[in-house]
């Protein structure tokens, strides 16, 4: 079986975060790692706050479980901190890591800031040009080169800044459109994949499109066949959410 590695922050719903993370992966039938960045407390309406583990203890995971297993391909949620950038970027080249997934969680759907101030330009510097794919929605595209995306030549523009900036593939999610759900995919050539908006608001989109875009390519896909493939899961997913509290939805998967 293949296995695939999160590191991101817990969410006791379920609905995103770690806890999603491994549901997708499971969905794909490829083996699930995690190591723990940050623990949060937060419900279908929120985020109410957070703890980021210590650095030593989150560098310790990583270390204890690759010396053991070696994944298939890896991703990134929530990383607080400046020094879990460090730390990933070192272990990431010392263990020849590849297929490296970044979802660049900045701010939970319900507004929380979940970066300590610096850490988006470590981010910037030192993991988009080891990652494979990095999935920003448009909020974080615009946060991440400055242009503020109102429509599909905007996302274009963002992209190839983004892109410059060492990634293989750059993949801005629109689902912040207004009209439409139109991801924009990037490798040096743009490609747009688009599908119907479904009304509502839904928790943990991003975490589970990114997990399982790492999904599939450790099951050996292209970047382009694993980012369709994961917006028809995500689809789907949305399709059949289910309200278990008051506030968002979250996605059955």
């Amino acid at each position: 079986m293949k296995t695939a590695l999160t590191m991101a922050g817990t969410d006791p719903t379920g609905g995103a975060g770690l806890q999603a993370d491994l549901k997708v992966f499971r969905a794909f039938d490829v083996h699930g790692l995690s190591v723990v960045s940050a623990i949060t407390a937060q419900n279908t309406e929120g985020v109410d706050s957070f703890f980021p583990v210590n650095r030593d203890f989150f560098e310790k995971q990583l270390h204890i479980l690759l010396s053991d297993i070696r994944p298939d391909a890896i991703k990134t949620g929530m990383l607080y901190s400046r020094w879990a950038i460090e730390i990933i970027s070192r272990i990431v080249k010392e263990y020849s890591l590849s297929n490296f997934v970044i979802d660049p969680v900045t701010i939970s759907s319900s507004g929380t800031i979940l970066v300590e101030d610096g850490t988006l330009d470590e981010l910037r510097e030192k993991l988009f040009p080891l990652s494979k794919v990095i999935t920003p929605n448009i909020y974080e595209a615009s946060l991440f080169t400055g242009i503020m995306i109102e429509d599909e030549k905007d996302m274009e523009k963002a992209a190839q800044v983004l892109k410059d900036m060492g990634p293989e593939v750059v993949v801005i999610t629109g689902g912040h459109l207004e009209e439409i759900a139109l991801d924009l995919y990037c490798d040096g050539d743009f490609h747009t994949i688009e599908c119907k908006k479904i009304e509502g608001e839904y928790h943990g989109t991003g975490c589970a499109f990114s997990a399982a875009v790492t999904a599939l390519l450790a099951l050996g896909h292209t970047p382009f066949e694993s980012v369709k493939k994961a917006k028809e899961f995500v689809e789907n997913a949305i399709e059949k959410a289910y309200h278990p509290g008051r506030g968002m939805g979250l996605l059955n998967l």
